[in-house]
């Protein structure tokens, strides 16, 4: 550990200037924790007038059911966010060989990879569904498959609902709209074009297959399946938007005709269901109209489009609770259509519910005093863990920045630490370099984060690091002098010390580290 040791180490006492701040007997960390739904839920109205009759409130919806059957649908070949076209096409094939099911090639992708369309029901209202219009968006998907094992099944509860939805629907489903960006798990296509917003032009094969589609089928339904930032809140609430929905506008007066109003009826019921699942977490997506989308184009042409959008859950980085809210919300969608039943829900129910706000950020921490330029301020900090994509276990590792800093008190956190009394010392480099990372035993790291280091230097740096979610503590080489001073935009790496130089906490890349508890399984570094 070099010739001093790391138990020799000791952090330096920062300078009280300008203000005095007693440490807390026990600084708190406190998490967005996530909400499972009850064994006997009670349906939870949508408006304050909204009435239901006792008979009612003891039946859980179509959606509380599916949700509740899950284990017995989901594809199990599909258990992350990162899967490509190739995945999915032994299943396709599985499907082909199937009666339900109607399975062909609608068209290409720019990189010649095949676009699927799966058909099944024979019911005369027809109902077009598509995925992964963006390859990073890939939540619905998974939904999809789902779908399909539960429309194969037969003798469960569930029975009447899926011969209602073949008998009285035909469904078209295209499961990836865009396999060229989900094999780079990127947005955009092979041509770096939205999909989205290439509505009117239809430069892209795919948006053109999308648009004959929907000319060709003449659909009486939409359902436009996206992902959405994790960062969206209901409303002004701490609650994340796990679920958000919109009838897209037509026009920018954002008109309401009977082919929208359809759709708006539809998501009033979806949202009655799902609070029942995830109460406080369904918002409405922004209604403002975007001429170049496809939604609000196929809603001006004639087919009642519902967007969905999975965005944030607690605990969920690979969206497989929100998979299974996705699932059942389209079985319930599916079958309020096939018995028509969407068209009796109050229209102000739709309007009722909140629009989702960008209020969110992975962790916050309140209140702490960060000494500076001989000043003192207080402050509150807003972190982002932000994917990159890479070639590890989990397809990805995180980079995160400070996205905010100041007055945060209309923000929230799916962490928060209240760190009051506290003061913010920039991450310390370890002095002495390291041979490599294979020198540092646990113990020593658990010294090194306590005495507020969050970067070790390397003698040599590896030329490849085949998974950086394996690093402990951030790493650089001989030649370089990282800079973990606080500033917008910059990366998260500091101490939270009081003020006799005790730290309580230290944050390596975003991750917090309590120094009275283990290293947290979810925390590494990057290399610097």
């Amino acid at each position: 550990m070099g010739k001093r040791g790391l138990a020799a180490l000791s952090a330096p006492k920062p300078a009280m200037q300008n203000a005095k701040y007693k440490a807390m007997d026990q600084p708190k960390l406190s998490y967005l924790n996530p909400y499972r739904p009850p064994c006997h839920p009670k349906i939870l109205t949508t408006l304050p007038n909204q009435k239901q009759s006792a008979q009612h409130m003891q039946q859980p919806s179509i959606a509380h059911q599916a949700f509740e059957q899950y284990a017995t649908y989901k594809e199990p070949a599909l258990t992350h966010r990162r899967f490509r076209h190739a995945d999915l096409e032994p299943l396709l094939e599985q499907l082909s060989q199937s009666d339900i099911f109607e399975v062909k090639k609608a068209g290409h992708s720019v990189e010649q990879r095949a676009i699927y369309q799966v058909k099944a029901g024979s019911g005369k209202t027809s109902v077009m569904l598509w995925s992964q219009m963006h390859g990073d968006e890939a939540t619905a998907t998974m939904a999809l498959f789902d779908l399909f094992r539960f429309l194969q099944q037969s003798g469960d509860a569930l029975d009447p609902v899926r011969r209602r939805i073949l008998e009285q629907t035909t469904l078209y489903m295209v499961p990836m709209l865009n396999p060229d960006g989900a094999e780079q798990f990127k947005r955009r296509n092979a041509l770096e074009i939205d999909l989205n917003r290439d509505a009117l032009r239809l430069q892209s094969p795919e948006a053109r297959l999308l648009k004959h589609l929907r000319d060709t089928l003449q659909p009486d339904f939409g359902f436009n399946l996206h992902d959405q930032s994790r960062y969206y809140t209901v409303g002004d609430t701490p609650m994340p938007a796990t679920i958000s929905f919109l009838a897209p506008p037509f026009d920018a007066s954002r008109s309401i005709n009977p082919v929208r109003e359809r759709a708006m009826r539809t998501i009033a019921g979806l949202n009655h269901q799902l609070q029942q699942l995830i109460p406080g977490q369904v918002a409405k997506y922004s209604d403002e109209f975007e001429p170049r989308a496809f939604g609000d184009n196929i809603q001006k042409w004639g087919t009642s489009v519902i967007l969905i959008e999975s965005g944030g859950y607690a605990n969920d980085a690979e969206k497989q609770f929100i998979r299974q809210l996705n699932f059942a919300a389209l079985v319930s969608a599916l079958h309020h259509i096939a018995d028509g039943s969407y068209a009796s829900q109050p229209l102000e129910a739709y309007h009722h519910i909140p629009e989702n706000t960008k209020n969110l950020f992975d962790l916050v921490i309140r209140d702490v005093a960060y000494p500076t330029n001989g000043h003192t301020s207080r402050l509150d900090l807003g972190i982002y863990r932000n994917e990159v994509n890479c070639a590890t276990p989990i397809g990805f590792y995180h980079s995160s920045t400070i996205e905010e800093i100041g007055d945060m008190s209309i923000y929230h956190g799916y962490e928060e630490l209240d760190a009051k009394g506290l003061l913010l010392v920039p991450g310390k480099v370890y002095p002495e370099p390291f041979q490599s990372m294979a020198q540092l035993s646990e113990a020593s790291i658990e010294t090194l984060l306590a005495e507020g280091y969050t970067t070790v230097r390397l003698t040599q740096l590896p030329d490849t690091l085949h998974n950086p979610c394996e690093l402990p503590l951030n790493i650089t080489g001989l030649s370089t002098d990282p800079d973990h001073n606080l500033k917008f935009g910059g990366s998260a790496n500091f101490s939270l010390q009081d003020e006799t130089g005790k730290v309580y906490f230290t944050i390596v890349n975003g991750f917090v580290h309590s120094c009275t508890q283990q290293r947290p399984a979810l925390l590494h570094g990057l290399v610097h």
